[in-house]
């Protein structure tokens, strides 16, 4: 009896130790730990547990020497969690790829990661579509004063409805979309459906083909199409072209009773000009998915303005939509760490 529990001990004893060194073998990946602010939701954890060994950067903090030759590629999940500087670059010499979850990558320093032999990547396409959807969902929500009308319902201390309650029509109204790239196009899209007049405004003119499909009228200049909108929605990426690309001038140009929608990055806009303009009432309201900083400090002036609606950068914050972004990081690690090209590179 003795004997058989000796061999059964052992033979337990032999799988764990399979189990173990077959964990131990999967590439290993920094990321701020699931679940912890700023890091990936632990309900995605299983996606990337069946390919990684997921390091949390604050146990490497604690332990570099036992981690700082293992990791592989480092996920990035939101702005603000892990900072990749010079620092950390150095820390980790078999380092293959920056693997950032979701489109935007202005807060990654490119060519200094580049110089230490490391690829970036990031998640395109995979958000498009919830992104758009944000995008018209503040349209309507502003347009209909959405917010307004639950707040009422919790607080109300009278049954009847203030004057300034009456929201506006979107239906039929125009819309003027600066920056028709994928995400652009696709909320033009969805506008058909509320028989909006298109205005937009890019780099490059879209195919004939494309502006007849979505009824949308090119505007070589952003003036005539902020001055004829009711609707203005920004959806173009950060870029030292684009750093407050909406400031004073262009919210003089807009009509009193147009709604300014922003759902790209907050520095595309001069936030103290907002301010102002909704103030003096050059603009009827706003409706922002971004700001700068994010989130906003609570006594900023924006989140004191009743006309204004401001969310905490939630564009893809959908169960299906973080699902596949986490799937597309995890095939952008697994091409960099067998040597392969990353799909969704991005250059410098």
């Amino acid at each position: 009896m003795l004997h058989m529990t000796s061999r059964l001990i052992q033979r337990t004893f032999r799988l764990r130790s399979t189990v173990t060194q077959v964990v131990m073998e999967k590439p290993c990946i920094l990321a701020t730990t699931l679940g912890a602010p700023g890091g990936i939701y632990k309900c995605f954890a299983p996606c990337i547990e069946k390919h990684f060994t997921i390091i949390p950067y604050e146990r490497f903090v604690q332990r570099k020497e036992d981690f700082a030759d293992k990791i592989q590629a480092v996920f990035v999940w939101g702005a603000g969690a892990l900072k990749v500087d010079q620092n950390l670059l150095q820390s980790l010499p078999n380092l293959k790829a920056v693997v950032n979850g979701g489109v935007g990558v202005d807060h990654l320093d490119i060519p200094l990661i580049n110089s230490f032999g490391v690829n970036v990547s990031n998640t395109p396409q995979v958000v498009d579509n919830a992104t758009a959807d944000i995008g018209v969902s503040l349209m309507l929500a502003s347009a209909r004063k959405i917010v307004e009308g639950h707040i009422f319902s919790k607080f109300r201390d009278s049954d009847d409805f203030p004057e300034s309650s009456l929201g506006t029509d979107v239906t039929g109204a125009t819309l003027g979309i600066i920056g028709m790239g994928r995400i652009g196009y696709k909320i033009a899209k969805r506008t058909q459906g509320f028989e909006m007049k298109i205005l937009y405004h890019n780099r490059n003119r879209r195919p004939e083909s494309e502006e007849s499909a979505v009824g949308a009228t090119y505007c070589a200049n952003m003036k005539m199409l902020l001055q004829r909108s009711d609707f203005v929605m920004v959806v173009v990426n950060l870029s030292p072209q684009t750093h407050k690309l909406i400031g004073a001038k262009e919210f003089a140009m807009m009509k009193p009773n147009s709604t300014f929608i922003n759902i790209s990055r907050g520095l595309v806009v001069d936030q103290d000009a907002l301010v102002d303009a909704l103030k003096k009432k050059m603009i009827r309201a706003a409706a922002l998915d971004v700001t700068y900083p994010e989130p906003l400090p609570r006594d900023h002036p924006l989140l004191a303005l009743p006309n204004v609606i401001v969310l905490p950068h939630v564009g893809t914050h959908t169960v299906e939509t973080s699902q596949i972004m986490v799937e597309r990081m995890v095939t952008n690690a697994l091409a960099a760490v067998t040597g392969g090209q990353l799909p969704d590179e991005v250059k410098a």
